[in-house]
């Protein structure tokens, strides 16, 4: 297929002894020469034909296979004599989408038909996406990753056995090699989307982190791959379950757990050298570990940690630029320092210090609450993650650091974070005290879901008279007319994805996290008016993610970290990244995988060329 084949950088070209375009249209197509090898111009090669052309979800139209297609590719015989086009089959799925009433019974309508038509799957999606995005992921996702043995249909991602730590290669091989694989979700099932332990169920989220990534950023759908490490389960009911079918003993952790992280890294390293590696619900003991100890062996990202912190970070200097405030004079109390908190933290530190403060100075500005009240330098038990950011115990005589209305009145914060899935936390003596110091408190209630958060956003504008500013962890309609925008993930780490993949880089650098938050900032509407929110619509995320990109690919390029330059084009020469950032928008554009069908050229295979993956 021309969207997922690929040569190696500095490799020849690759001919085909029979290549036959299908129609005036795939023709015409077939002249425009490709620029990069995930450019979207011109047709698909198509290897496939009969029954095994409608069974690949990747090449398969469904019904709207035309006249000049059915004849080339034998399908003849095999679909109604109408043809469709891809405007009514959405129609007709959307239709079959809404007759179903419970969400699991929809999100096992979108499974079917994301492994039937992926450009049906995701325009359907695209189209519907903030009534569907709860249904393909959080909360309905965690629903049906819990029950995934009981609900297992069809076999998908790739499966590693704690138990077979030699047989990694093997097991990834079957996806293919270097030119296959741009972009690859890994989970251990251990922290999944706030339901806990779900062991080989972990699957399920990696690949619908993929469906993200190619719903939101338009990374093409056949060169991912979703990975579990199926390292046992501490999960008690999923153990005495007949019909669980991950390893049935406890969790290995410790050496054992370790030599088998180091063995699939390596692996990964080997087999898809130039893959962005995401790590995705691991435990609170791993993934923080995980992410800094491989990120430099490769361009590694953790949703989790960064991801959070990026969104988080991103609503927070679009706020203070609202009012007119500046990042390295602002304070932050965070309430709740779990892994999501303490991921915040981090990623509020690496963009003070992007912006000329030093590590010191930026931790000084942040403040810590978790169940024990502040975090203070005398607590043995700390994490070292949250030892980074303890208060001196002298600066707090005399005060009650488990009272949050009492650590507010020294700190006198200018953003207050909610991660500690206390529901009501945020209460009205805690707000006003804000308020009493800040006439724009930043205040950012992200507990998921709905019913854990701290505060709702109606209570928080009535308390502060409409002056909060506010970002929240899941969907609420807006306040007197003020829209209340969601840090929804999938407004960084996307777009994060998908410049790492257009960049080649051999690292994520915080600084070019920092390049992404900035420029998400600076698409904030609330710039245009004050009633906006402080991120983008929903519904705009693919242009975001394409900006987003953008300036994660030239803050990559001026750190001399990518690696695309030295990649050859399609049709001979390099490839080359404009530096001005509307042309290297368009040039991001150019490679971003969309749900169309497009004309198909008839090809024999060639196994230097064509991906694995159908």
């Amino acid at each position: 297929m021309t969207s997922s084949s690929a040569q190696k950088p500095n490799s020849s070209i690759h001919t085909h002894t029979i290549k036959t375009p299908v129609g005036i249209k795939a023709a015409l197509a077939s002249l425009k020469p490709k620029t990069t090898r995930l450019s979207i111009e011109g047709p698909i090669e198509c290897d496939l034909q009969g029954f095994q052309l409608l069974n690949s979800p990747i090449f398969n139209k469904g019904s709207a296979f035309n006249k000049e297609e059915r004849s080339a590719f034998g399908l003849n015989g095999l679909l109604p004599a109408q043809i469709n086009s891809l405007d009514e089959q959405v129609e007709r799925a959307y239709a079959q989408f809404s007759y179903l009433k419970s969400p699991l019974a929809k999100n096992d309508f979108c499974t079917s038909m994301r492994i039937q038509n992926k450009v049906l799957y995701y325009e359907l999606v695209r189209r519907h996406i903030r009534e569907m995005l709860p249904i393909i992921y959080t909360p309905t996702e965690g629903d049906a990753i819990a029950a995934y043995s009981h609900r297992f249909r069809k076999p998908e991602g790739c499966f590693l056995d704690i138990n077979d730590p030699e047989s990694i290669d093997q097991r990834l091989a079957a996806y293919g090699e270097d030119k296959d694989i741009d972009y690859i979700v890994v989970s251990d099932g251990e922290g999944i989307l706030g339901i806990g332990d779900q062991g080989v169920g972990g699957i399920r989220i990696a690949i619908a982190k993929l469906g993200l990534m190619t719903l939101c950023a338009g990374i093409h759908p056949g060169r991912t791959l979703p990975v579990v490490l199926d390292v046992g389960t501490d999960n008690q009911k999923l153990l005495n379950d007949d019909l669980y079918m991950g390893n049935k003993f406890p969790r290995v952790r410790g050496e054992q757990y370790w030599d088998f992280i180091d063995k699939f890294i390596n692996a990964v390293k080997q087999r898809f050298p130039n893959a962005v590696l995401h790590y995705e619900d691991f435990g609170v003991s791993t993934g923080r570990d995980m992410l800094y100890k491989y990120r430099e062996a490769l361009p590694s990202f953790n949703d989790d940690i960064q991801g959070t912190g990026a969104v988080v970070m991103a609503s927070m200097t679009a706020a203070l630029q609202f009012s007119n405030r500046k990042l390295l004079d602002s304070k932050v109390l965070i309430y709740g320092a779990g892994s999501a908190g303490l991921g915040i933290a981090d990623q509020i530190v690496n963009h003070m210090v992007s912006h000329g403060s030093t590590p010191e100075k930026a931790r000084a500005s942040i403040h810590c609450m978790d169940r024990r009240g502040l975090i203070l330098e005398s607590f043995e038990e700390s994490t070292p993650a949250q030892k980074l950011y303890a208060d001196k115990d002298g600066d707090w005589q005399g005060i009650d650091t488990t009272s949050l209305v009492e650590v507010i009145e020294k700190v006198k914060p200018t953003v207050l974070v909610g991660c500690s899935t206390q529901a009501g936390a945020f209460t009205e003596e805690v707000v006003k005290t804000m308020y009493k110091h800040n006439p724009q408190p930043i205040v950012f209630p992200l507990s998921n879901p709905t019913r854990l958060h701290e505060a709702i956003p109606s209570d928080i504008m009535k308390w502060t008279d409409n002056n909060a500013l506010i970002a929240t962890g899941s969907p609420f309609q807006p306040v007197d007319g003020y829209v209340i925008s969601e840090n929804n993930n999938c407004f960084t780490f996307p777009g994060i994805g998908l410049g790492a993949v257009l960049s080649r880089c051999t690292t994520i650098s915080d600084t070019m996290v920092s390049a992404a938050v900035d420029q998400l900032a600076a698409l904030s509407p609330k710039m245009e008016n004050p009633k906006n929110g402080l991120l983008p619509r929903l519904e705009e995320i693919d242009e975001v993610s394409a900006e987003v990109a953008t300036a994660f690919i030239l803050q990559s390029l001026k750190e001399g970290t990518a690696r695309v330059e030295s990649e050859e084009r399609p049709n001979g020469g390099f490839v080359e990244v404009p530096r001005d950032f509307n042309k290297c928008l368009k040039w991001v554009q150019s490679q971003m995988w969309k749900p169309i069908y497009r004309p198909l050229v008839k090809v024999q295979h060639v196994p230097e060329i064509h991906t694995f993956q159908y």
